[in-house]
């Protein structure tokens, strides 16, 4: 994926990063909160050795005091240091569990030894870390004198620093908690993001069909919630933003296959409910608006639906002019005062894929394609049944119509794959139900300019006629 990709992630999961953010900030806080504060306090012991001598003497002696305070500060910890502390302050704990609460530590090249004490009580903490650092002092004198009379231990221990009682705890450190949860929020959020995107097989935009095919994109319909309301919004509503993406489409169709004499297309889908028959009708009456003399037909045999929208009669169509029942000139319908001629789809047949295979089809198509501009056939979808890749073979072209957040990318590839199989070409894809907000909204960009541009109220808005009364063709 490409900077941009991640970009769209972000942008189009960002509520569910900073969900995640949120609540990672609260489970930092909320264990904060829980924790028992803790306390630091810390005393120093400096150990030099003692006596008098050359400066060559002094010079072994601050190198035997250095080999000798790691020695030291390992001794803190051991009973023999600790047990008197316990005894002194009167702690309900043993020695190993006092060992715990305390860290001694010496820093490098030095011979001072740093006795670092941790515990709920301020004042108990500074208490154990100077009542240590007494005893490790007395434990060395008595380790290091040589058990002969008058003698004196050659190391001193010094308490160089008396610990003092801490005023803030040390421990829970909510800053650092709550920039940590933020962090592994955001973290989690991200991931979750990009592994949903990874995952998921839905086309959306135009760079999901781009993964599956190089097939070209001819446009984007923006998703409409009142589609079902008004499935002709090019008659009904020119000056929307839906209406504009099928001129749009229209200009894009027009420069399609330039070398083909013939301008017919069949309409079809993968699955079902992606938006064909309303493409295809409403492709049809941008193409009439222009002056072009357009045919559709209802080429859907199984569940015809274009007569339904344009509000026409659909019991006798194409299936009775292919077995002879009636003649074209009598089933083929005028609608409104424009150049827009429909043929529905007539009785549902038994066997619809041999009437569209037929040799009589692909004597009514050439006989269609010398009498109409452009043909439009609203066909079946793909992958349940084949008739629309037979009638793509005879007519020549196919336009693929992908529902953005519906069609699954296996989908389209199946699609196109059954179009291949049988030869037909595939003249291009139009995406619909595409949205008009997010990271994924139909906008500026491929597909044309804004909308609403030279469309403003003082421009006479164009409709067809409602085709109350229906004129058939007189030929």
């Amino acid at each position: 994926m490409e900077l941009r990709d991640y970009i769209r992630i972000l942008r189009k999961s960002r509520v569910l990063i900073v969900l995640l953010t949120l609540m990672g900030v609260g489970a930092a806080a909320a264990y904060s909160i829980v924790q028992t504060p803790t306390f630091s306090a810390s005393s120093k012991v400096f150990v030099s050795t003692q006596g008098t001598g050359t400066t060559s003497e002094l010079q072994q002696g601050a190198s035997f005091t250095v080999q000798r305070v790691k020695t030291y500060s390992d001794l803190v910890t051991t009973p023999i240091v600790l047990l008197p502390v316990v005894g002194t302050l009167e702690l309900d704990v043993s020695a190993e569990e006092l060992a715990g609460q305390i860290t001694a530590s010496a820093p490098l090249d030095t011979s001072i030894i740093d006795i670092t004490v941790i515990d709920t009580d301020p004042v108990q903490a500074a208490n154990i870390a100077n009542a240590t650092s007494r005893s490790l002092t007395a434990v060395v004198e008595d380790i290091e004198t040589p058990q002969t009379d008058g003698a004196v231990s050659p190391v001193k221990l010094t308490r160089a620093q008396e610990a003092t009682v801490p005023t803030e705890p040390v421990s829970p450190n909510v800053p650092l908690n709550i920039a940590l949860g933020a962090l592994v929020g955001l973290a989690l959020g991200v991931g979750i993001a990009v592994l949903r995107e990874t995952l998921e097989t839905r086309i959306r935009n135009e760079r999901d069909v781009e993964q599956v095919t190089d097939v070209p994109i001819l446009g984007g319909i923006v998703f409409d919630p009142k589609a079902q309301e008004r499935p002709l919004i090019v008659h009904v509503d020119p000056r929307s933003p839906r209406a504009e993406s099928f001129r749009t489409l229209r200009t894009n169709l027009q420069f399609l296959d330039v070398g083909r004499t013939d301008r017919s297309f069949v309409i079809t889908s993968s699955i079902e409910s992606e938006g064909k028959s309303t493409t295809a009708a409403n492709l049809a009456i941008a193409l009439a608006d222009s002056g072009a003399r357009v045919l559709v037909i209802d080429a859907d045999l199984r569940r015809p639906k274009l007569a339904s929208y344009l509000g026409l009669e659909g019991a006798v169509g194409l299936t009775d002019a292919l077995v002879g029942r009636a003649e074209l000139k009598d089933v083929i319908q005028q609608w409104g005062r424009g150049k827009l001629f429909v043929l529905p789809a007539g009785h549902v047949p038994p066997n619809p894929s041999e009437l569209l295979g037929s040799a009589r089809m692909a004597t009514m198509i050439a006989e269609f394609n010398r009498t109409f501009d452009v043909v439009i056939f609203d066909a079946p979808p793909l992958l349940p049944v084949t008739d629309a890749a037979i009638l793509a073979k005879i007519v020549g072209g196919a336009i693929i119509v992908v529902a953005a957040g519906r069609t699954h990318k296996n989908q389209l590839k199946g699609a196109v794959s059954a179009l291949g199989n049988v030869g037909a070409p595939i003249s291009g894809l139009v995406l619909t139900m595409l949205p008009t907000k997010g990271p994924d909204a139909y906008g500026y960009g491929r597909y044309g300019y804004g909308y609403g541009y030279g469309y403003g109220d003082e421009i006479t808005e164009q409709k067809a006629e409602t085709p109350s009364r229906r004129e058939r063709v007189k030929r």
